[in-house]
């Protein structure tokens, strides 16, 4: 047997990339409400992260695993249940909950509604910021597997983040304050208040080579560097700012943003190389997070707790509208934005860009 709370709304609104290519060809379509199967529950999405690798699948129909159009991104949601199938019993209707997508393969959270498996769910503590929440959901767990799990970092340990100021970037300073690491980060000149602000030294990639500012700030080279920009050039020079014993945490390529898909190869084999190279320093890749579900439960009700207690500060670059989906992809497309755009629908809140 089903319980609803809701027996009144009788259609579902859903981003669906109609084709690849540019923002525009996101379009919304109406549907009916998808009904929970037996051990799933059916959310109400109050808020759905937008992330670089949603642009790349976008954009693209040439990466492995991208289905064929129409689909819908969105990795990461924040929702209340409305309905449960038969057999759960851990939630129930009204409770606020958060998840990552993998059960669903590519995204699926650009939507109204949406059928998860009740044991991928993770109850959000009452007051959180739904939007806030949902940062947490993919950011931070990536952020977290990197810095703890990959890197092992201690406490007093110089620390290199790229893209310091972006969704994962500030989401490691944010991490990396708690763990009391002395930290560097690269960014624009425009987001070096941000970076300041999250305890880190900023670093202007654009005007410094960052290889040289780095040895020059610490003396040596830092403890550990994460790059989730990728590229041949940008890891080899990662790699150059470590000291000894030092270790590079890769774990993305974001630079296809600019560059395009060509840099994932140039990107594969250039990490295949640093592997090879004899020395003290260490390149680190990051485990599947959909591979990881006992630690993802365990790490994500850990960092909403924390989130709950005022602890971690996300940072909400923006709100859209679900319906503006494409002015969401235009945003990160674009140069001058910091933290993690987010979409909302009517009842998760309002746009304040």
């Amino acid at each position: 047997m089903i319980t609803k709370v809701m027996t009144d709304v009788v259609k579902n609104h859903r981003i669906v990339v109609t084709k690849h290519g540019a923002p525009d060809v996101l379009q919304m379509i109406e549907e009916d409400l998808p009904e929970p199967k037996r051990g799933e529950v059916r959310v109400q999405v109050l808020a759905a992260g937008v992330s670089a690798y949603d642009l790349m699948f976008r954009q693209s129909g040439r990466l492995p695993g991208t289905p064929k159009s129409p689909f819908t991104l969105g990795e990461d949601i924040v929702g209340v249940v409305d309905a449960v199938g038969e057999g759960v019993t851990a939630l129930s209707p009204g409770q606020t909950v958060a998840a990552a997508t993998f059960a669903l393969g590519l995204g699926g959270g650009y939507t109204e509604y949406l059928c998860l498996p009740a044991d991928e769910l993770v109850p959000v503590p009452a007051g959180v910021d739904p939007a806030e929440a949902v940062c947490v959901v993919v950011n931070y767990l990536t952020a977290h597997m990197a810095m703890h799990r990959v890197a092992g970092v201690r406490r007093g340990e110089r620390v290199l983040v790229h893209g310091a100021a972006g969704g994962v970037g500030s989401a490691l300073l944010d991490l990396g304050r708690l763990a009391g690491l002395e930290m560097f980060g690269t960014a624009s000149s425009y987001n070096h208040e941000l970076v300041s602000a999250l305890r880190a030294t900023p670093i202007d990639y654009r005007k410094e080579d960052f290889v040289k500012r780095s040895h020059s700030l610490t003396g040596d080279g830092v403890d550990v560097v994460f790059d989730h920009i990728g590229g041949a050039g940008q890891l080899w020079r990662s790699y150059k700012a470590l000291g000894r014993n030092g270790r590079l945490v890769w774990f993305g390529v974001a630079a296809t943003k600019k560059s395009g898909l060509r840099v994932i190869p140039l990107t594969l084999l250039t990490v295949g190389l640093l592997k090879l190279l004899p020395g003290s320093k260490h390149l680190l890749l990051t485990p599947d997070l959909s591979k990881e579900k006992a630690w993802y439960l365990e790490t994500l009700a850990e960092l909403l707790g924390l989130l709950a207690a005022g602890k971690l500060k996300p940072v909400v670059t923006a709100r859209i509208p679900l319906a503006e989906a494409a002015c969401a992809h235009e945003l990160l497309e674009r140069d001058g934005y910091a933290g993690k755009v987010v979409l909302v629908t009517q009842r998760g809140g309002q746009n304040h860009v």
